[in-house]
């Protein structure tokens, strides 16, 4: 099974490689290893694992990530004012959202070049590399899991892995503005960022 690598950097736009796999899926800060869900991660069985009964075809968006949200979606999510920045690093095509002159708040989201093992690796990597494996509501259907090295909720970060079949996911990060911490879950406002990037990559707004 692939590696998931996933890697959200607070400080500098680098959720460097936000990916679940060694490939594409977001993580938080404290993060930033390649995670490996090895046959030692043996909680989590075939039939715990959300299936995605119709996949979505990522390649032309990997082309240009920062299509994965519309400028009105990004407003919607950080506020007027969001610049984007595309972003091709060791994880995948990404894109990060973000405030001119701010470091918080901003969303981040990474595709993988290749499939990370999708749903199923980051349920492996519980217990293993990922302290924080919790599934959320699923998206029209489509699982999202949220998962980190570390719990960061209450420091207003969080990173979601939508699955868009079953070998791949889509790595969403976000970190909140200092003002909005502890007013709302960051995980329920990653999973805003989640639906209108759902909506987007099926060619939906």
């Amino acid at each position: 099974m692939r590696r998931i690598i996933l890697v959200l950097s607070a400080a500098t736009l680098a959720l460097c490689a936000c990916s679940p796999s060694t490939n594409g899926t977001p993580q938080p800060s404290s993060g930033g290893a390649n995670p490996n869900p090895s046959s030692t991660a043996g909680q989590v069985t075939t039939t715990d694992v959300p299936k995605v009964s119709t996949p979505i075809d990522l390649t032309q968006v990997k082309q240009t990530p920062c299509n994965a949200l519309t400028e009105k979606q990004a407003a919607e999510i950080l506020g007027p004012t969001v610049e984007a920045k595309p972003r091709d690093g060791a994880a995948g095509p990404a894109c990060t959202w973000s405030v001119p002159s701010t470091t918080r708040p901003l969303v981040s989201v990474v595709f993988g070049r290749s499939p990370d093992g999708g749903t199923g690796s980051v349920y492996q990597a519980k217990g293993v590399t990922y302290e924080l494996v919790e599934p959320l509501a699923p998206v029209d259907g489509y699982p999202l899991t949220a998962y980190g090295r570390k719990d960061e909720r209450s420091t207003g970060k969080c990173a979601v892995a939508l699955g868009t079949s079953d070998t791949e996911t889509v790595g969403i990060a976000l970190e909140q503005s200092e003002t909005n911490i502890g007013k709302k879950d960051p995980c329920d406002v990653a999973r805003e960022a989640a639906i209108r990037v759902l909506a987007t990559i099926r060619g939906g707004n």
